[in-house]
């Protein structure tokens, strides 16, 4: 591993002691049960790299150790003080009893296949997430012991940068989980930005793009004043913040969403020829929350793609026509899919999963002489932070109809014995 310049670590010294947070405002965070964490993000654009640092400040050694994994083609030049130990593959830091910091570079700029870029760095612009730049951590602490984890951003002149947090505090507060070590996350997009704000159904929505990408940000405020209520109305359980980045190619073009924040290309229709929509697409997960657990996609991202059509439809902002010509358009895609279940949910697959699902509301609704229907489940999965395995969904589907659901039957589902059979094992 290469090390730090002295010129580079004398820098990132004066730079954290510059610009973290004060001494005496970190020491009132650092209690017995708590302790002090601040990251600075400094973008080096004519590098293509981000330089970070973390500083931690506690009272008795709270914080005994912090273990991550690095990609080496892309993190480097890791300083520290305190004990640092690093190999091919994994950094161990063990910070004083005091705190202390430690220090990395990224190269943010990643490749999405052959299509793009899913994190970017430009010469006036950054577009990436706090998990590109920020690995996950693993920590050992004192019994009982959490983070109080702050953020911010040392920018070029001209700069600026919006994240899923809120930029009103200085430093940033970095919430959002209920994890006792709690790291930035979420999309984030730096540089000289064009940003638009509003508020719909109760969520303060951020809409952010590089100046001169044609990314169409009151477009975007427009089918979400059409569809954000129709989403709320289904569950209460939703995040307050929604930030959206946006950018051109050679940007990946497509859509990815994060918590609390979502990409999506600046070039994406907003409303695709078959009447589905990316950015509803996306919202949703955002805003529900509510991920497969492995060899499930089909449920997570079915889910999504049906209900950016429900939605669309529910705000008016596609005719019922339209709606059914969509449905049908769907079927005719499925009929290409072999199985549901599997590690990723393909077009084909996610095709046959919107028509399982509206299967499964018409099955409800049925049952139930439309007292329930599928967004009573969906206010059920939405409440939970677990992962949803087809048993989870069989069980709240069954909690609802008070009966086992014919249409989610093991031999309904093309490809899902295997997963079911070692889900119930």
């Amino acid at each position: 591993m290469n090390c730090f310049s002295g010129s580079i670590i004398l820098g990132l010294i004066t730079a954290c002691a510059a610009c973290g947070a004060p001494a005496s405002e970190a020491e009132e965070g650092a209690t017995a049960s708590s302790y002090a964490v601040h990251y600075t993000l400094t973008p080096r654009p004519a590098e293509n790299a981000v330089d970070v640092t973390m500083r931690v400040r506690q009272t008795r050694g709270q914080l005994r150790a912090v273990e991550f994994s690095i990609d080496t083609k892309r993190l480097s030049d890791i300083v520290a003080d305190g004990a640092l130990s690093v190999d091919a593959s994994k950094v161990t830091w063990q910070p004083d009893r005091r705190g202390g910091q430690i220090g990395w570079r990224v190269e943010p700029s990643k490749k999405r296949g052959r299509n793009g870029y899913d994190a970017l760095m430009r010469a006036d612009w950054g577009i990436f997430r706090a998990e590109d730049l920020i690995p996950r951590a693993k920590t050992r602490t004192l019994k009982g012991a959490s983070a109080r984890t702050t953020l911010e951003f040392d920018l070029p002149k001209g700069w600026s940068a919006v994240s899923e947090y809120s930029s009103l505090e200085d430093p940033i507060e970095v919430t959002g989980n209920a994890r006792r070590f709690v790291q930035p996350s979420g999309w984030i997009a730096l540089g000289d930005l064009g940003v638009r704000r509003e508020t719909i159904a109760g969520i303060r929505i951020a809409i952010a793009a590089p100046q001169g990408e044609a990314a169409r940000r009151m477009d975007m405020f427009a089918l979400l004043n059409w569809t954000l209520p129709e989403l709320t109305a289904i569950t209460p359980a939703v995040d307050e913040r929604l930030t959206i980045v946006s950018a051109g190619d050679p940007m990946w073009r497509g859509g990815l969403s994060g918590p609390r924040s979502l990409y999506i290309h600046a070039d994406r229709p907003l409303i695709s020829e078959n009447a589905t929509s990316t950015l509803v697409h996306e919202v949703f997960h955002v805003i529900l929350g509510i991920r497969g657990a492995n060899g499930y996609d089909w449920i997570a991202e079915g889910l999504a793609e049906y209900y950016s059509l429900e939605l669309l439809h529910r705000g008016g902002a596609i005719t019922t026509r339209r709606y059914h010509r969509a449905l049908e358009d769907q079927v005719e895609w499925a009929e290409t899919a072999s199985s549901l279940c599997g590690e990723s949910s393909s077009g084909a697959t996610t095709a046959a999963a919107v028509i399982k699902f509206r299967n499964l509301d018409e099955e409800i609704k049925k049952s139930s002489k439309g007292k329930y229907s599928l967004d009573n489940v969906v206010d059920k999965l939405a409440r939970s932070e677990k992962k949803v395995t087809l048993l989870a969904l069989q069980r709240t589907v069954e909690d609802i109809l008070k009966r086992p659901s014919k249409t989610l039957q093991a031999d309904e589902l093309p490809g899902c014995e295997n997963f079911a059979a070692n889900e119930e094992a």
